[in-house]
């Protein structure tokens, strides 16, 4: 355990925090997330705040977590014990600033992970509250479609995938008029980029397919044991898509497309299950099919004949 000490208010909104004076038992290391509220998920907030915000201090902390002023200055303290080039404190300011040096302390302390968080706050998906994340800028996003997904159709499916059960659903199809009953038993969920999809074994088609959950009408719980995921051959296998710029763009928009994709000498591997390569390529437009004219179509892939043989013969969604 570490050291505590107290430091007393003078008025000031933020002054340098002064690590403890007790012996440490173990030489400063990158923290390991054991707790998930405690001290060194604070110092993963320090750390974000740093990286994006490009500053920290006290009352971020106070604030964010509900924990004392002290306690918020042995944090710091400790931050900066740990990563000292991370961070710098400006008297001027009275807050810390990110150093020239800063490196994350944190791996999870990424630009996708910023990005994410940002996207779902944008999408009112994630409230501001619940995210490290602090001065955000102006951000939009394309407008699409909403798909309803109700919770009294999700929580069953939840359920039964949790407890290994079978699930009975009202699910209407694209190739019927009505509604059908279907006794599935679900083992995972997954988006295609635009709708979710619950993977489960059809006891009525005796296969794994795909069902669109905006489509089940109404899903009710059994007690029936389900069929194990762990047979799902499709869902588990997972295909390698290599990926370069259309060659049929000039060398110029090459060069650009390779930026985007973070391509290497104009390659990028993308892997991804077998059961959603078909929504995958159909994603990026590379069905075949598909074709485009190359400012269009910027990305190619050019294993497709390894691939080809991995997309189902027959559909393996539920209609």
């Amino acid at each position: 355990m570490y050291g505590y000490f107290f430091y007393t208010h003078t008025g000031c909104s933020d002054s340098p925090a002064r690590p403890s004076t007790h012996k440490m038992t173990q030489s400063p290391k990158q923290p390991k997330t054991t707790s998930r509220w405690g001290q060194e998920r604070r110092l993963e907030f320090i750390d974000v705040r740093l990286r994006w915000d490009g500053r920290i201090n006290r009352s971020d902390l106070t604030t964010f977590f509900g924990i004392s002023v002290p306690q918020a200055s042995l944090d710091i303290a400790r931050y900066v014990e740990l990563a000292p080039d991370n961070a710098v404190y400006d008297r001027s300011a009275r807050v810390y600033l990110a150093g020239e040096r800063f490196k994350p302390l944190y791996p999870s302390n990424t630009p996708q992970r910023f990005l994410n968080e940002l996207l779902a706050q944008a999408a009112g998906v994630l409230q501001p509250e619940l995210t490290f994340i602090g001065w955000t800028p102006s951000t939009g996003l394309t407008a699409s479609p909403g798909r309803q997904v109700p919770a009294e159709v999700l929580l069953p499916l939840l359920a039964a995938i949790r407890e290994g059960k079978q699930v009975q659903v009202s699910y209407q199809s694209m190739s019927s008029m009505e509604p059908v009953e279907r006794h599935l038993s679900p083992h995972a969920i997954a988006f295609d980029g635009f709708r979710w999809h619950v993977r489960a074994h059809c006891h009525r088609r005796e296969q794994y397919l795909d069902f669109v959950i905006a489509r089940i009408i109404e899903a009710r719980a059994t007690d029936e044991t389900a069929v194990a995921g762990d047979k799902d051959e499709a869902w588990h296998r997972k295909v390698s898509l290599l990926l370069g710029p259309n060659p049929a763009l000039s060398v110029a928009a090459q060069r650009v497309i390779e930026l985007d994709y973070g391509m290497t000498n104009g390659r990028v591997t993308l892997d991804c299950r077998q059961a959603l390569l078909f929504y995958t390529l159909k994603r990026l437009g590379l069905l075949a099919g598909q074709e485009a004219p190359p400012e269009a179509q910027q990305i190619a892939l050019l294993n497709r004949p390894e691939v080809l043989p991995y997309l189902p013969k027959t559909s393996m969604a539920s209609d």
